[in-house]
Formats: structure tokens, C-alpha cells, sequence
């Protein structure tokens, strides 16, 4: 019998920000930011069950420094892993906001079309049959309708729905077919042994993540 075909649908924005919530109550999070996404991921997998790939859904950071240590992630994960994951990116934007106490005036970032291309990735990959076990690694509850769509429109197939560190979302939860969501706080071990190593090919581990690679 053919293994089961396993996608992850990772909200990057989602995820880095719960980590970096974690590591503000505990530095020992700050290492997982370097971190093998496709290694990861894999360490869910039943024995009946085969990684297709790992999406992540991103935009790339206003900010020059931030940008860099975003590249430096992502390239070592594709020396790494190759075609087995797949960065897409939304964009940033910047709108005035004006601040009601002080009446000052200053621009804020915002991530814009991460939900919508995940909403789109999900629903096309489940039109064109290209798995049968989707993992969402989010707490976005944007992201309800194209679940509710996979639900009803192909019962056959099977959701998982991951929360990031300090990330968490009823109206997500029932929709894991396995009836709960996984918590990924208390998934410690598995991104520890998902670490990268601190120079991957001439890519190098960015010095603003403090790494230290524990053992295992």
C-alpha cells in the first residue's frame, strides 16, 4: 500500500513571531530561529506516511539586517533540502499611524498576503490531489475558510493543525481530523534535533541568534 502524502503549510510570520515570544521568557528559544524546516517537519511522520514538502509562507523583512538573517535561513535550507521546500513570499507594506496620546505620527510594517497565498496553496493542492495530509503550522484563524473548503469539498483527506510557541486558536482546532491540535511548545526535543549546523555550506548561522547548538 503507497505511503500517505504529507504537505506542511508553515504561516512563517505566525511561527517566528511565537518563537520569538518563547525566547523572550526563555533565551534557550532564541536558537531555534536556525533552524532545518524539512527536519522538522518530518519528525510528525507516521511509518504509513511520506513528506511531500514544506511550504513556508513569508514576506521578506523591510528592514536590511532583518532581510539578511531571513536569506541566510533560507538558503541553507535549500542547499539542505532542495526542491523538498518551497518559499513563498507576500509582501511588506508601510502605513502612517498616528498615536492618540502623543499625537505623533510614525510609520508601521505590515505582512500582507501570507493568509491569502496559504488559502490558495491549500485549496489548489487539494483540487489537483497533490497530497492527502495537509499540516498547517499556524494560529491564524484567517485561515478557516479554505479548511472548512477541504472539509467539506474532499472528505477523504486529512488535516493537522500545528501551533507555534505561545500561539494557540479555537476556531483552528476543530478542524485537526485527529480531533485536537498539537501544541508545539511542548515539542522542544523535536527542534533541537532540527537544528542546523552553525555554517552550512558558506552559509553561516547570523550572530544577532546567539547560537549555541545543544546536544541531544
Amino acid at each position: 500500500m503507497p505511503k500517505k502524502r504529507v504537505t506542511f503549510y508553515i504561516d512563517g510570520f505566525n511561527f517566528y513571531n511565537g518563537l520569538k515570544d518563547a525566547a523572550r521568557n526563555n533565551a534557550m528559544w532564541r536558537r531555534y530561529y536556525w533552524l532545518d524546516l524539512v527536519k522538522f517537519a518530518e519528525q510528525f511522520l507516521g511509518q504509513d506516511e511520506e513528506l511531500v514538502s514544506v511550504k513556508y509562507f513569508t514576506a521578506v523583512p523591510l528592514k536590511t539586517d532583518k532581510a539578511q538573517r531571513q536569506s541566510a535561513l533560507f538558503r541553507a535550507n535549500k542547499f539542505i533540502n532542495g526542491a523538498r521546500i518551497e518559499f513563498i513570499n507576500g509582501k511588506y507594506y508601510t502605513k502612517p499611524i498616528t498615536c492618540n496620546a502623543c499625537k505623533g505620527s510614525f510609520n508601521l510594517a505590515e505582512e500582507k498576503r501570507t493568509d491569502v497565498n496559504i488559502s490558495v496553496h491549500l485549496m489548489a493542492d487539494s483540487a489537483q490531489d497533490k497530497t492527502d495530509i495537509f499540516v498547517l503550522i499556524s494560529a491564524d484563524s484567517d485561515l478557516v475558510p479554505p479548511l472548512d473548503f477541504i472539509t467539506n469539498a474532499y472528505p477523504n483527506k486529512r488535516i493537522r493543525v500545528y501551533f507555534p510557541p505561545h500561539r494557540k486558536s479555537h476556531d483552528l482546532a476543530k478542524y485537526s481530523s485527529n480531533g485536537k491540535a498539537i501544541y508545539l511548545f511542548y515539542n522542544e526535543l523535536k527542534f533541537r534535533k532540527a537544528m542546523l549546523d552553525e555554517k552550512v555550506d558558506e552559509i553561516e548561522i547570523p550572530k544577532h541568534w546567539n547560537y549555541k547548538k545543544p546536544s541531544v
